[in-house]
């Protein structure tokens, strides 16, 4: 697993969101943005997760930032996911594993004594240049938004 880090540049980048829409990275070239990983919509962790970035939204928001939510979900799992909870940013429907490999999320894992491949939870925040300026690899989900903007 080659996970991006800080002052790396981030290549391109492209998934559809849980409506269907093509997202690249250079949709936000001149923005900052927070690109965070989770392993499943709908899931505990996953949601307090997401909803704890919803309800902080506007502070980061404030602070300039915009924001992607990615799993290997597919959009229609994204789509009931975000209309359940609200979210105001886009959930990427990354089953083709392009955002995936590109940040290098994906890797050996545990749970509960067994092992196997999955998304690693992180978050990466870019700067307006697309340089990692912060990865948050220890993801508190009941804290995320104020991991993010510390």
């Amino acid at each position: 697993m080659n996970t991006l880090k800080v002052g790396d540049k981030v290549p391109e980048f492209s998934a559809n969101d849980q409506d269907g829409n093509p997202i690249k990275l250079s949709d936000y070239a001149g923005k900052k943005l927070v690109v965070f990983f989770y392993p499943r919509a709908n899931t505990p962790t996953c949601t307090v997760e997401a909803c704890n970035i919803r309800d902080h939204y506007s502070d980061l928001q404030e602070n300039g930032y915009e924001i992607l939510g990615v799993s290997e979900d597919t959009e229609k799992k994204q789509t009931n996911f975000r209309n359940k909870f609200e979210f105001p940013y886009p959930l990427l429907a990354d089953t083709e594993h392009n955002v995936i490999n590109t940040f290098g999320v994906w890797g050996p894992k545990k749970f509960m004594g067994r092992e196997f491949d999955g998304i690693h939870r992180k978050t990466f925040v870019l700067d307006e240049n697309g340089v990692i300026t912060k990865v948050v690899d220890k993801v508190k989900a009941k804290e995320h938004a104020a991991q993010i903007l510390d």
